[in-house]
């Protein structure tokens, strides 16, 4: 069973943290993830216990490290959390909409670093780019986060792999990518377009189809909620622009034939044992859950179906349970876990060690 992590930047407030604790706790010792101690200056050769270059270790524990690697595009550092391993794979995790600008929320709130703390694999959380769709952006970005100068594709593939293979010895041709609700729309983009750097991605909620009818307005209406300012004619130009169909995952679903994809959206139906809290504490949040899982699931499903058309190896999950939330990507992260750590051909714990 996992230890319970010791950071101290817990947000006031996120009743779901304790709740989705203990639903890692049951999935972890489901899987046989072995607990994790706080990082030592050495342990017999393990990388996890190794600092890289222009990094300190995160109050997180599980081996996560805070980092920072100088992007020319976006004129700034930008911050990567990341878990070293012994090999030279590694899974990208990005973040959702409200992502922050101090620590990527797959560490406090999705508690990813955990479930792969003890797998032969390094994972890399990129910092910051909230309503940014992990994209490059046509002009410049007037939200009240960072960075302001958005120029994420350029940055994850081929600025930050050229730094992390000098730097970390991580291979930039054998990664996985994970990424939920914006992250997620993203993450298949960011796959199809760099098939030569990865081998295997995830989308949890994801809106894989942002050229649908309405769905122009709808994506400034959630850019706004995520980061006053932010405005997708910024990010993607006119509706008619080029850009926008080359940012859409439905347009793009051809470019990933023969690669393993994970998809995962929910009914939008809420879990009386975790969700109530959340509802109760903040009722608008609750119902923008259910809003916001019910277009994921309505994008996925004909996405699913045109992937498969295409020859894309896809694995779908859809429960009958869950809400635009942590109760549902983290579990669903659990699931597709197997697949993610076999495509890249690493050891992983289930039950015992094994590899693809």
């Amino acid at each position: 069973m996992m230890t319970t992590s010791t950071g101290k930047h817990r947000s006031a407030g996120r009743s779901l943290g304790r709740k989705v604790a203990a639903l890692i706790v049951a999935v972890a010792a489901a899987l046989g993830v072995a607990s994790v101690a706080a990082p030592t200056a050495s342990a017999g050769g393990d990388k996890r216990a190794e600092l890289g270059p222009r990094c300190t270790w995160s109050p997180y524990n599980y081996w996560v490290q805070n980092c920072w690697f100088w992007s020319d595009a976006m004129g700034q550092d930008i911050q990567v959390q990341i878990k070293r391993s012994n090999s030279d794979s590694a899974i990208y995790m990005l973040d959702g909409l409200r992502a922050r600008d101090d620590w990527n929320a797959w560490t406090y709130l999705g508690h990813g670093a955990d479930l792969f703390a003890d797998d032969d694999v390094n994972v890399v959380m990129p910092v910051g780019g909230a309503s940014q769709f992990y994209a490059d952006w046509s002009g410049n970005f007037n939200g009240i986060t960072t960075p302001k100068k958005p120029r994420w594709e350029t940055f994850l593939t081929r600025e930050l792999p050229a730094q992390l293979q000098q730097g970390f010895g991580i291979s930039s041709q054998k990664n996985a990518i994970v990424g939920l609700s914006m992250g997620g729309t993203a993450a298949l983009n960011l796959a199809a377009y760099h098939r030569d750097q990865f081998k295997q991605v995830t989308s949890l909620s994801g809106y894989l189809n942002t050229t649908a009818p309405g769905m122009y307005s709808a994506l400034q209406v959630a850019m706004t909620s995520g980061s006053p300012g932010a405005s997708v004619w910024d990010m993607w130009g006119a509706p008619w622009d080029p850009a926008r169909s080359r940012n859409d995952p439905m347009a793009n679903v051809g470019r990933l034939s023969g690669m393993p994809v994970y998809l995962a959206a929910a009914s939008g139906i809420p879990n009386p044992l975790v969700d109530a809290g959340n509802f109760f504490s903040d009722p608008i949040g609750g119902v923008t859950g259910i809003a916001l899982e019910l277009l994921a699931k309505t994008l996925t499903v004909p996405y699913e179906a045109a992937a498969r058309v295409a020859g894309v190896q896809v694995t779908s999950s859809y429960p009958m349970i869950g809400v635009h939330n942590w109760t549902l990507w983290t579990p669903e992260l659990a699931k597709a876990r197997p697949q993610i750590l076999d495509s890249l051909g690493v050891c992983y714990r289930g039950g015992q060690w094994t590899c693809a």
